[in-house]
């Protein structure tokens, strides 16, 4: 697994516990920081995530909204959400990781954790929030 692979999911892991967990997410980033547990420490690339996703969240909310066609994001697999918010903010928002990848590693994620209807719902948003953006 890639080393920004691993940074996904472990970004994954500190939005989904703060939305199971009704907390707010930079508590949980700065306490997965202080104590990773039995996991390894958190890598920058986490945090970076983590951080774009909570500073830009209106804006991706708005955009996931917006591309998933009469799903709201209550309605969505708390993984689901929590993977199209990332990886809308790699596309939107980080100008380092390529379209086509970050849709590829949200799609991935989404095979490995959520329900059988996640990959392709997760990548016709994404796609559609890719095309939106020009």
């Amino acid at each position: 697994m890639s080393a920004r692979r691993k940074a996904r999911k472990r970004a994954l892991d500190v939005l989904f516990e703060a939305d199971q967990r009704n907390l707010p997410v930079l508590e949980v980033l700065e306490l997965r920081l202080e104590n990773p547990g039995r996991e390894a420490p958190l890598p920058d690339y986490s945090a970076q995530i983590v951080r774009g996703v909570v500073e830009n969240s209106e804006g991706l909310d708005r955009a996931v909204s917006e591309a998933s066609r009469g799903w709201s994001l209550d309605r969505m697999p708390a993984v689901d959400r929590a993977v199209l918010r990332i990886a809308a903010w790699e596309i939107l928002h980080n100008p380092e990781v390529e379209t086509a990848v970050a849709i590829d590693e949200a799609v991935e994620l989404v095979a490995d954790l959520s329900t059988d209807d996640s990959p392709s719902f997760v990548n016709g948003v994404l796609a559609a929030i890719a095309d939106a953006s020009g």
